[in-house]
């Protein structure tokens, strides 16, 4: 086998970004994440798609949702490009998976198992440097100085989708439209799942050893 092809799931603060930047490194494979692909291809021409616009830039800009095609296609495009990757943050619906298996062969599938109260305690407990954008957490990595970024001097502030109303808002979207994705491999037999609420050295040893046994 190459590289692994590696999928992580979790929820919102399960760690996803953390751990996938980790693994990208560990095994030399590229970290695809939605966010990113679509950044990389935003003027990307969609113009033979049967969409309002003609590039993802233009939805981008009018503040709208890309359209799960438009999506599919950017990381259809991202993928095709990595021989190894872990791809974070997609799919993020059932049609999304189904369209996931017809353009690529996944070796892992990986599930950040994390409860509800400890992913509440985590995004809400996140600051952010209101000038560099470094992140601290008031528990797991506070800063020297309560509310003083530790590179800048910047005050931290907490973002409005970390207050604790937004973050349960977005993890009843999670439960409705991604949590069944998750449903759907494990049905398949393919997801392993690791618990994400240990220190994360301990979970990142959890995520490489499935994706080493994968591997051989």
């Amino acid at each position: 086998m190459g590289e692994p092809h590696v999928l992580l799931l979790g929820a919102p603060g399960a760690g996803k970004g953390t751990q996938s930047k980790r693994l990208a490194e560990a095994f030399g494979i590229e970290h695809v994440t939605t966010g990113d692909a679509l950044r990389s291809n935003k003027d990307m021409d969609i113009g033979h798609m049967d969409t309002e616009y003609d590039t993802p830039r233009a939805y981008m800009e009018a503040g709208e949702l890309v359209p799960d095609a438009v999506v599919n296609e950017i990381v259809k495009t991202a993928l095709r490009s990595a021989d190894g990757y872990v791809l974070d943050g997609y799919p993020r619906n059932l049609d999304q998976a189904e369209y996931l298996s017809e353009i690529t062969d996944l070796d892992a599938v990986v599930f950040l198992d994390v409860s509800n109260a400890e992913l509440v305690d985590r995004l809400t407990g996140r600051r952010v440097c209101d000038d560099c954008g470094a992140n601290y957490h008031v528990e797991f990595s506070p800063p020297e100085n309560e509310g003083v970024c530790d590179g800048c001097g910047g005050e931290l502030i907490q973002r409005d989708d970390d207050t604790e109303d937004t973050v349960r808002d977005r993890l009843e979207v999670y439960e409705e439209n991604t949590a069944p994705v998750v449903d759907h491999y494990r049905e398949k037999g393919v997801l392993v799942e690791v618990d994400g609420e240990g220190a994360p050295d301990e979970v990142f040893e959890g995520i490489s050893d499935v994706v080493d046994d994968a591997a051989n």
